[in-house]
């Protein structure tokens, strides 16, 4: 690991290196002390670059052509001179291997572009984990000179909402469906989209696809207005990543919005809240983690849940209990 020391890395990595990004990434996914020392020091002198890419947050239910769409989005931006980093969260990789430890093959050709950089996420048995990681790694991007940072979201519920606090515009793919097919869509996910792609909006299926962005468009018009949204916002548009169409439509109306949150200082704040929220969530993990060490810790939290789950005590008072064990 001698060639991952900050040292080492950070020159190579802001001028671009992709192995260089591809080793640091590895270290920042390791799980080892020294490794998230190197890491944590590792992202601290890359901090100073100042330099930031557009973060989109990408989600999308499994069969809606989401690998398809970002391999014709990414060619499209890279086309356009724009350097472009996919990354992913999965948290059902540790167990299953997860649909997005494919997506790079079938991404053959983005995989392949001088401007392209993709990432699967890393195995980790908890969703806090893989947020971690993948949001050091957005820090690592930004730092390589990434203009585009594409986060994947496989659609399991609390990983958009994970997602959702690490990028400046959140994407929801769709595919074309019919009046009950909408009303499974979650609220939640709706209100969280700045923008409902429905993809697949060619040939036999294009009449449907576009009743369903008539669908989608009318329920976004229900929904409350948002502070960061200028008029318009959110909205729905067709989109055919097998036909390239709708692309350079939906990218316009990607950096439209940006542009505006960006003018208004919408998207300065954000990245502020943002910021305080995993320094927030580190803390929590970081108290967390030192319960797990701590032996006498973990057998008095055995004892307490083996109280709770014959239904000796309640949660609640287990809880309080321990908490005020660790004060005294």
């Amino acid at each position: 690991m001698t060639d991952r020391t900050p040292a080492k890395l950070a020159p190579r990595l802001l001028q671009g290196d992709r192995r260089a990004l591809a080793r640091a990434i590895t270290l920042v996914e390791s799980g080892r002390a020294d490794h998230r020392a190197q890491a944590s020091a590792l992202l601290e002198v890359l901090a100073k670059s100042g330099r930031q890419a557009l973060r989109i947050g990408l989600s999308g239910t499994p069969g809606v052509g989401k690998s398809t769409f970002i391999e014709a989005f990414g060619l499209m931006l890279t086309a356009q001179g724009l350097k472009v980093a996919v990354l992913a969260v999965d948290p059902s990789s540790s167990r299953s291997g997860g649909s997005i430890l494919g997506d790079k093959t079938r991404m053959e050709r983005l995989s392949r572009d001088p401007n392209a950089f993709i990432r699967p996420s890393p195995s980790q048995t908890h969703l806090g984990g893989v947020a971690r990681r993948t949001r050091e790694a957005v820090a690592l991007c930004e730092a390589a000179n990434f203009d585009v940072v594409l986060i994947e979201t496989v659609g399991v519920g609390q990983s958009e909402t994970l997602v959702a606090e690490m990028v400046d515009l959140f994407v929801l793919l769709m595919a074309p469906a019919g009046g009950d097919e909408l009303q499974g869509v979650k609220r939640g996910i709706m209100e969280m989209a700045d923008l409902i792609l429905v993809n697949k909006a060619d040939g036999d299926l294009k009449p449907a696809a576009m009743r369903t962005v008539a669908d989608y468009a009318g329920a976004l018009h229900l929904l409350r207005k948002r502070p960061q949204d200028p008029p318009g916002f959110p909205k729905a548009l067709p989109v055919s990543a097998l036909a390239d169409e709708g692309l350079i439509k939906a990218w316009e109306e990607m950096t439209t919005l940006a542009d505006w949150r960006r003018e208004t200082g919408h998207l300065e704040r954000r990245r502020a809240e943002q910021a305080r929220h995993w320094f927030e969530a580190e803390v929590r993990e970081g108290l967390l983690a030192r319960l797990r060490e701590d032996p006498d810790m973990r057998a008095m939290m055995a004892q307490f849940g083996a109280a709770v789950a014959a239904g000796e005590t309640p949660p609640s008072v287990a809880a309080s209990e321990m908490l005020k064990r660790l004060r005294s």
